[in-house]
């Protein structure tokens, strides 16, 4: 299998969700890892996408998974929801199928905060969820050895 992760991204907030993209990407590349890139509506959707994609291994071989997305607050408690089941379900994906994923959904209250955290020039965390989700593959290899 080769060193192959797919960037999920929710593209409500798609400038936002390009922008961590960026940051994922270049992180990956100075790491020689290739990668697939599909967008789903919202990130309520990434952590099942995920799931259906994780399922197909002949077709879709990869060694891990990066979220990318956000939520910004707004006047209801929908933020919450989305906040607390899509960070709830890639975590369940990582405990119960031993999957690689480094989450990169950003959770703020305005989008003033969403750029600061998503743009590579400042906390670059689409970086950061790609760090996370490689440190998980290589504690994996470095127990299981490269999968066959």
């Amino acid at each position: 299998m080769e060193n192959k992760i797919l960037l999920v991204d929710a593209d409500f907030y798609k400038d936002i969700a390009d922008e961590l993209v960026r940051g994922a990407v270049r992180q990956l590349e100075e790491n020689n890892f290739k990668y697939d890139r599909i967008s789903v509506p919202g990130a309520l959707e990434i952590p099942s996408a995920i799931a259906t994609i994780s399922q197909e291994k002949s077709n879709h071989p990869y060694v891990g998974y990066v979220a990318l997305g956000c939520v910004i607050r707004g006047e209801t408690s929908h933020y919450d929801i989305v906040s607390n089941e899509s960070a709830r379900g890639l975590m369940n994906l990582g405990i119960d199928k031993g999957l690689a994923i480094g989450n990169g959904i950003l959770t703020v209250d305005n989008a003033d905060q969403a750029w600061v955290r998503a743009s590579t020039r400042k906390k670059n965390k689409g970086r950061d969820a790609v760090l996370a989700c490689l440190s998980i593959v290589r504690l994996k290899k470095s127990i299981y050895g490269d999968p066959k």
